[in-house]
């Protein structure tokens, strides 16, 4: 078949490069892609939100199936845009319809459904510019330290943790009232801080069936020890070492599967990926936040320890036969190492070449933020490149990657060196 993969991150090379190993696999485009996916795919220069420039590309190309890769397209609803047009009604999208994506969309209405389903997750209430007095009182009864999240889409960045209750207040203000994330801090919602280790779980599901796919732990902040501003994340260790069989049980029976009855309950078809940011508190999880999509740098550790047959896999949720396939994982860990954009998350300079990509042995080399520009590989956004390594365990992993890491180079290149610091 023809596939279309959507997106132009790490999450869209190692799709990409899973896709190609399949006999099952025709031609494969990636819109827009990157350097990385110019190798092994056809690259197409349409953004992820011009929907009617993707339906000139289906239909032009016989696409059978499209894979969204970020958030934001499904957000604004591509899945029903397919369903509701006669020419596109019968292609396979993976990825959740519009009402299903505000589990992503808005922070308020994930929080509502983890209520509505009883899935466990931190106390919270949310404020506008309107109740931001009410938010300062709210803020005066927690204790610190003090959770602000912006409602909608912040690419990442719109989860902000203080101890300072003035600073709070604050920042809350700033959020609301001065519109520091635009639209997607409207609404703000405060919550309980929950005083954990943080995990990542991602299920696929056809809307009926799911399967728990290889856990992970990606690292958010840019700087050593966990410290510093959120970034896109700059590395993920898979299989979660603290991960348990008993602690895994409890996360599919509290919350993996309430989620997706919950899905079915409320008449919200979903076929996708659902990432579940959760946190574990004493031996019990809780649930952080919803994205409906795989996550990134996650993707790079988990779809390589995926021996399944990707496009066979995917064929089973458009088809909702994911019942009948047997997830079949390599035991080894995978680690992914993320180089940046000196400057990342601040500003950065695009266009610097990057070279060494050819000496890495051992190793698999995902692109994220590349293109090329007159035969050469040069950086095109603040996350560049992430090298992911197997390993008997995260450390030998990590050694690994780090390894080939040091091969890479570019004007301002960064990384974390303390990967698995807390593990």
């Amino acid at each position: 078949m023809n596939i279309l993969i959507l997106g132009s991150g790490g999450r869209e090379h190692t799709f990409a490069w899973k896709l190609v190993q399949s006999n099952k696999l025709s031609k494969l485009f990636v819109a827009p892609g990157n350097a990385g996916t110019e190798k092994i795919a056809t690259n197409i220069p349409i953004g992820v939100n011009d929907f009617e420039a993707i339906k000139k590309l289906v239909l032009k190309e016989n696409i059978e199936l499209v894979m969204v890769g970020p958030e934001d397209p499904l957000v604004n609803g591509i899945h029903d845009f397919f369903i509701g047009d006669q020419e596109l009604k019968n292609v396979a999208v993976i990825g959740p319809e519009k009402l299903a994506a505000t589990l992503e969309g808005s922070k308020e209405f994930a929080k509502e459904f983890m209520m509505r389903h009883e899935i466990p997750t931190a106390q919270y209430k949310s404020f506008t510019a309107e109740t931001v007095e009410d938010g300062f009182k709210f803020l005066e009864e927690l204790n610190p330290p003090f959770v602000l999240k912006a409602d909608g889409l912040a690419a990442g960045k719109g989860v902000v943790i203080l101890n300072d209750l003035t600073e709070a207040k604050v920042e809350l203000k700033s959020m609301l009232v001065d519109q520091k994330f635009g639209a997607a801090s409207e609404t703000v919602v405060i919550e309980e801080f929950l005083d954990g280790i943080e995990l990542s779980v991602f299920v696929l599901t056809d809307g009926d069936s799911y399967k728990v796919l290889p856990t992970a732990k990606d690292y958010k902040r840019i700087g050593e020890g966990d410290t510093g501003l959120n970034t896109g994340g700059m590395g993920a260790i898979s299989p979660v070492p603290f991960a348990s069989k008993t602690f895994m049980d409890k996360i599919e029976q509290r919350i993996v599967k309430p989620t997706v009855e919950g899905l079915k309950n409320d008449n919200m078809p979903y076929k996708g990926f659902i990432f579940i940011g959760l946190i574990k508190v004493g031996d019990d999880p809780k649930v952080i936040e919803y994205n409906v999509r795989m996550g990134d740098p996650e993707t790079e550790v988990v779809l390589p320890r995926i021996q399944n047959d990707l496009v066979e896999l995917l064929q089973a949720v458009a088809d909702q036969k994911l019942s009948k396939i047997d997830l079949l994982l390599d035991d080894r860990t995978a680690t992914t190492v993320m180089t940046v954009s000196g400057g990342y998350p601040g500003s950065y300079e695009k266009g610097k070449e990057i070279t060494g990509i050819d000496s890495i042995t051992e190793s698999l080399v995902f692109h994220a933020g590349t293109i090329l520009k007159d035969g050469k590989v040069v950086t095109n956004g603040g996350r560049v490149m992430a090298i992911t390594s197997f390993g008997t365990d995260f450390k030998s992993a990590l050694a690994q990657s780090y390894k080939n890491v040091e091969k890479l180079s570019f004007e301002g290149i960064n990384y974390r060196k303390d990967l698995g610091f807390d593990l």
